[in-house]
């Protein structure tokens, strides 16, 4: 390995060490981060208006945050009835459930012999305790990286703060970047981020407005036909489909199942199969190619693996991180291996 290429692994190792080690403190900075990120073009768009770059930063910052507590404020108290509502309705979903099923139960029971159902007992019993604590584990590491009370405050008073300082002085910052790299190798660094821009542009802003309008989709029409906890399904469907398909799949699995508990008859899930197979044909056809594009070069199954990592290693911080790191990842190494096939180890043509 070159000097060169030791230098740059030092710094990614230093890098990820940071972040692991100071994540307990870096979540309202990431999240300011994404959201200038986010916010940039705009602010772009502004100053070629006219306006100032602080001037613009302030109309932006402002905006963005104002929307989303309005946003928070309408939709906490529906939130909080449906969730109230649905405890309250356990006990009916648990009686149309062995209504439709105890039957079944029952026949499949007599079926089985004394050691059979111990045996299937346990073995339910096994799973369902490790289901539950993998299940746990997983929610005290998100919680534990960034849902404490103090993370909450920060995230309400010091990310507003970060995103107006670092969306004022992005190009400031880019630029100053730019001037610390090597000069022999700057041409070759400014190519890779460019791509990365790209493909972080395409996808993380596109991907952001698919949600937002597949979660509104979703939440309204699941609530419009009458599907306990829709509008609660509903949004997180849309959230959970800034990894293509899985908002779909899991909110269809969800919101079926929460129908026919809720009635105990095949109507009302098949209305939540047709609204599911209109989201993803709208999704598929009209709104990824439209806002997302086909040359992101993000695979939907690297996606998963890069959030489901972020959040197990550093919590929320590692799910803000997670596409960056992805798409950084997959840019590298589509240009590792680029140089590869063009090398005289690939070709055959190296000198022994």
């Amino acid at each position: 390995m070159t000097n060169s290429g030791r230098i740059w692994l030092a710094i990614v190792a230093i890098a990820a060490l940071l972040i692991y080690v100071l994540s307990g403190v870096l979540l309202p900075f990431v999240a300011g981060m994404v959201a200038a990120y986010f916010l940039d073009p705009v602010a772009d768009r502004l100053e070629t208006l006219g306006l100032s770059r602080t001037l613009s930063t302030l109309v932006i910052t402002l905006t963005f945050f104002l929307l989303l507590g309005v946003a928070g404020a309408f939709l906490f108290p529906m939130i909080e009835a449906q969730i109230v509502d649905f405890i309250s309705h356990v006990p009916d979903y648990r009686h149309s459930l062995q209504v439709k099923f105890g039957p079944l139960v029952d026949q499949l029971m007599r079926h089985l012999s004394h050691k059979d159902l111990e045996r299937l007992q346990g073995a339910l019993g096994e799973h369902a305790g490790a289901m539950a604590g993998w299940a746990l584990d997983v929610v005290g590491s998100v919680l534990k990286g960034g849902l404490a009370l103090v993370d909450v405050l920060s995230l309400l008073f010091i990310m507003p703060i970060v995103t107006f300082y670092l969306l004022r002085d992005w190009d400031v910052l880019v630029a100053k970047v730019d001037s610390w790299l090597p000069r022999n190798q700057a041409s070759i660094i400014r190519g890779r981020m460019v791509e990365i821009d790209q493909t972080l542009s395409a996808f993380v802003r596109g991907q952001a407005l698919v949600c937002v309008i597949l979660g509104a989709y979703y939440a309204t029409s699941l609530s419009v036909v009458g599907v306990d906890l829709g509008l609660v399904i509903g949004l997180l469907a849309g959230l959970l489909s800034f990894v293509p398909y899985l908002g779909m799949l899991t909110g269809l699995m969800v919101a079926a199942g929460m129908a026919f508990a809720q009635t105990g008859s095949w109507e009302l899930p098949t209305i939540v199969g047709v609204i599911f197979a209109g989201g993803h044909l709208v999704e598929s056809n009209f709104l990824t190619p439209k806002l997302v594009g086909d040359r992101v070069g993000l695979h939907p199954l690297w996606v998963m693996f890069a959030l489901m990592a972020g959040g197990a290693l550093v919590g929320i911080v590692g799910l803000l991180l997670a596409v960056p790191v992805a798409a950084i990842a997959g840019v590298l190494l589509r240009y590792s291996m680029a140089r590869y096939l063009e090398s005289p180890l690939y070709l055959g043509t190296e000198k022994t």
